[in-house]
């Protein structure tokens, strides 16, 4: 009895207005005015357009909430079981000591963000839509592109630019989307317009510029992902950084780096190209000169051909060759034997007489010289012996 009297003399004295009051003080003081909470949702209701939520972290958990002027410009709507980042202050309601989390911003934690990528990544996989097979080929010289991304943006400022340095023969024709938050169903429907809207594109680029890897959360959207993969021309992402890899990538026929590596990779380089015709002009005046060469050592040879089979050469070498069959007759004639001193002899039948034993006594025969005939007839014969 003695105690409780010393301790309502020395203890201050509250009602519980006042003690909540206190607590709300000390909590005020002792909390900045913001601070970031990473937590998983456990359960998330929406109630006369504000958000309720509860958090945990496996061992406590806290109410949050995001008032509904809030909500409109969240990006990110969380479900149950989502891993979230939030930027809030504590709430403190004295009437019934209770603590909560006023939600600022609230944004997917990277793990959330790696589920559903690897949720979707997979379903898209077994369903065959991610396949290097079905990647439709690229054009080579594109007359119309369209480019999808934020405008006004960077990325989109150092787009035009590259594709301006590189071919500006290319018409762009730039359809503003959304490149982050809960803006899927509205990327689709933009989709889906261009799909039934023939706008004689040959390509079609999706862009954003770099952020973090929650940020890129709408191109793992399953929706948008099934839209690119049907898409009937060739689609190129260019989303975040070299490092991002989203299911609009690995369904897309392309996948560049960055945006601007996406207008690198689809318009050609007039430089290059430049460098090409001049190379091409070059090897084709070679050629060109060594086919009118050839042409014309051709067009000798067949005259050469040509010459030798015409009537008057032909004459010519009839006649030489007759000339030289000639002089060799004439060489070989008996007349010219004759007037070296020769005789022919023949019997009276006109057989030549070639030996002795040819002839016999009282023969009579022939004998040709070279400037007429006599008759002679054979006295004797006698035989050399050889």
């Amino acid at each position: 009895m003695t105690d409780l009297k010393n301790a309502k003399q020395s203890l201050n004295r509250y009602s519980v207005k006042e003690l909540n009051e206190s607590i709300g003080l000390l909590l005020s003081r002792g909390f900045a005015p913001k601070f970031i909470l990473e937590a998983t949702v456990s359960k998330s209701q929406i109630k006369k357009g504000h958000l309720w939520l509860t958090l945990t972290d496996g061992k406590a958990s806290v109410d949050a909430v995001a008032w509904s002027s809030t909500i409109k410009s969240l990006k990110f709507l969380p479900k149950q079981d989502d891993g979230v980042v939030i930027i809030g202050k504590l709430n403190f309601w004295e009437s019934q000591a209770r603590v909560s989390v006023q939600v600022f911003d609230i944004r997917p934690s990277i793990s959330t963000v790696l589920r559903k990528f690897e949720i979707v990544k997979s379903k898209l996989f077994k369903e065959g839509l991610i396949d290097d097979s079905l990647r439709k080929k690229l054009p080579k010289y594109p007359h119309s592109i369209g480019i999808l991304t934020s405008v006004p943006s960077s990325a989109l400022a150092d787009m035009l630019r590259t594709a301006k340095e590189r071919w500006p023969l290319t018409k762009l024709q730039i359809i503003s989307i959304p490149v982050q938050g809960d803006n899927a169903n509205k990327l689709k429907s933009i989709l889906s317009k261009l799909k039934k809207n023939k706008l004689k594109l040959e390509a079609l680029i999706i862009a954003r510029g770099g952020g973090s890897r929650e940020d890129l959360m709408l191109f793992d959207s399953e929706i948008i992902a099934r839209e690119i993969a049907t898409f009937p021309i060739p689609v190129i992402t260019g989303i975040g950084h070299e490092d991002d890899l989203t299911v609009a990538d690995l369904v897309s026929d392309h996948r560049s780096a960055t945006p601007t590596a996406a207008i690198v990779d689809l318009l050609p380089s007039r430089e290059i190209e430049k460098n090409k015709f001049l190379q091409n002009k070059k090897l084709h005046k070679y050629y060109l000169k060594l086919f009118f060469q050839n042409a014309k050592k051709s067009l000798i040879t067949k005259k050469s051909i040509f010459q030798s089979y015409s009537p008057r050469l032909l004459i010519k070498n009839k006649r030489t060759r007759i000339n030289y069959m000639y002089e060799i007759l004439n060489a070989l004639s008996p007349r010219k034997l004759l007037k070296r001193g020769f005789a022919l002899i023949t019997d009276e039948s006109g057989n030549s007489i070639y030996s002795v034993k040819n002839i016999k006594e009282n023969d009579k025969l022939i004998v040709q010289f070279c400037d007429g005939t006599i008759t002679a007839e054979v006295d004797s014969l006698n035989y050399d012996k050889v």
